[in-house]
């Protein structure tokens, strides 16, 4: 079985892990579509979590009963305001009741600003709040990191130093020491009119001096050449250890990430693992359009994460 120390080649590795450290308590926030129920019973059933649905008990009871779920598994707190019930969720696990917060039905920018709340205190002052997610597909030979796809619309310079870190401490969760970081522009070549170039290139010599912690980044590489070494020939890209290797991709901007994001579940039908980084306790953020499956992992990703 896959531990924190074995590097992980599938997401179901991820499950296996979280189960081995102990079932979490999980607040899920407006928790009363089919795809959130599903996952989290599936999630109960893998004895990942112990869970409770904030959202409208009859709406749960009912999707439960379509579900052939027993409700009773759950607790389930009474509320039909959708930011009500995010901003109780994120109340239940900044008071230690719960140890993960998810997202349900309710919309992400609702979500976010929950999270964001200062006086809520799951966001720490002058903090940065961005997002990881993790790929498997078929299209690529082992599990990919990536960010941002969900929250930080336009990442500067010092943002995506601090991504790199995210990166980095997400890849040690799935056993990868010292991550493969690709700094994702439109081409391979260092072009001074084009930021996500320029500031690619700075990233990798930063890494190369030992600035960014135990990484290995290289920029700008596009992202072809980051992910297939026989592109990566073709056009010959030399001396690059990330190029045709990645493990994590840093974009340049949210447009560029939550494509590629989209691409890969839905087009290229993968699966995958997603989850805010930044905040005091881990939260699971997936799109509602995401399958019951990615869903789940995503709650394995932050059990995990979990302290």
């Amino acid at each position: 079985m896959a531990n924190s120390l074995e590097k992980m080649k599938h997401l179901s590795e991820i499950v296996e892990a979280a189960r081995a450290r102990g079932s979490k308590r999980l607040a899920v926030a407006y928790g009363q579509d089919s795809h959130t129920i599903e996952a989290v019973y599936d999630a109960y059933n893998d004895g990942l979590v112990e869970a409770t649905l904030f959202g409208d008990k009859e709406v749960i009871e009912k999707t439960c009963a379509e579900l052939g779920i027993d409700p009773a598994i759950f607790t389930i707190v009474d509320e039909k305001s959708d930011v009500k019930c995010v901003a109780a969720a994120v109340k239940a696990v900044v008071s230690g009741e719960a140890d993960v917060l998810m997202k349900g039905l309710v919309s992400t920018d609702k979500y976010m600003r929950g999270i964001l709340n200062k006086e809520a205190g799951l966001f720490p002052p002058k903090g940065t709040l961005s997002h990881v997610s993790v790929f498997e597909w078929a299209g690529y030979h082992k599990l990919l990191l990536a960010s941002d796809i969900a929250v930080l619309p336009l990442p500067d310079f010092k943002q995506k130093q601090i991504l790199i870190k995210y990166l980095a401490t997400v890849a040690k969760t799935l056993g990868i020491d010292t991550p493969k970081i690709a700094c994702v522009a439109p081409s391979e070549l260092v072009l001074t009119t084009v930021p996500s170039s320029t500031e690619g290139a700075i990233l990798a010599k930063m890494a190369d001096r030992g600035q960014l912690g135990n990484v290995v980044v290289d920029g700008p590489l596009s992202l072809d050449v980051a992910l297939y070494k026989e592109v990566a020939e073709h056009k010959k890209v030399k001396g690059s250890a990330v190029a045709g290797d990645a493990d994590c991709l840093l974009f340049p901007n949210l447009e560029s990430g939550n494509v590629f994001f989209k691409s890969v579940s839905h087009i290229g039908g993968g699966e995958l693992a997603a989850m805010v980084v930044g905040t005091n306790k881990p939260c699971v953020l997936t799109s509602r359009g995401d399958s019951a499956l990615s869903k789940k992992y995503s709650i394995a990703l932050a059990c995990l994460s979990a302290k």
